[in-house]
């Protein structure tokens, strides 16, 4: 659902997902939004009556234009980092199934790459630092 007019007085729903293909994951650098200048994983906003999973699969192909698969559930956090924004956020990893990945939203972030976990571009988003967090510790959860 493109261009919805979301009330922040009240926490969001977001959906990030963290997409693996041999042993890289997808990213780009965010603009115009909470996080701009930082680098992240795909993701939004769940819709009403959408599954987590659809989401992800629907944000994915709208944002980068590629497939995924085996998508599950990574980590819920209470995220209230960004000035005026409160996110009950979801995080997800699934695998790359399908097609090379484009800039289909410019006006939200740059072009998407495949990045080396290990040497992930600087500044990080917020979800996507919990993201790597909750890979160490095998921890899921965060009530910040």
């Amino acid at each position: 659902m493109k261009n919805v007019k979301r009330n922040f007085n009240f926490p969001q729903v977001g959906i990030g997902i963290m997409i693996r293909k041999n042993g890289k994951v997808l990213m780009h650098q965010r603009k115009n939004s909470h996080g701009s200048g930082e680098y992240a994983f795909p993701g939004g906003h769940l819709e009403k009556g959408e599954s987590f999973a659809n989401c992800a699969r629907r944000e994915t192909k709208e944002e980068a234009g590629i497939e995924i698969k085996n998508i599950k559930f990574q980590y819920l956090a209470n995220v209230k980092k960004y000035r005026d924004k409160h996110y009950v956020h979801i995080g997800l990893t699934a695998d790359w199934r399908s097609g090379t990945p484009k800039n289909l939203e410019p006006e939200k972030g740059t072009e998407w790459f495949w990045a080396d976990p290990q040497k992930l571009p600087k500044p990080l988003f917020e979800m996507c630092k919990l993201s790597l967090k909750f890979l160490k510790t095998k921890r899921n959860y965060l009530d910040a």
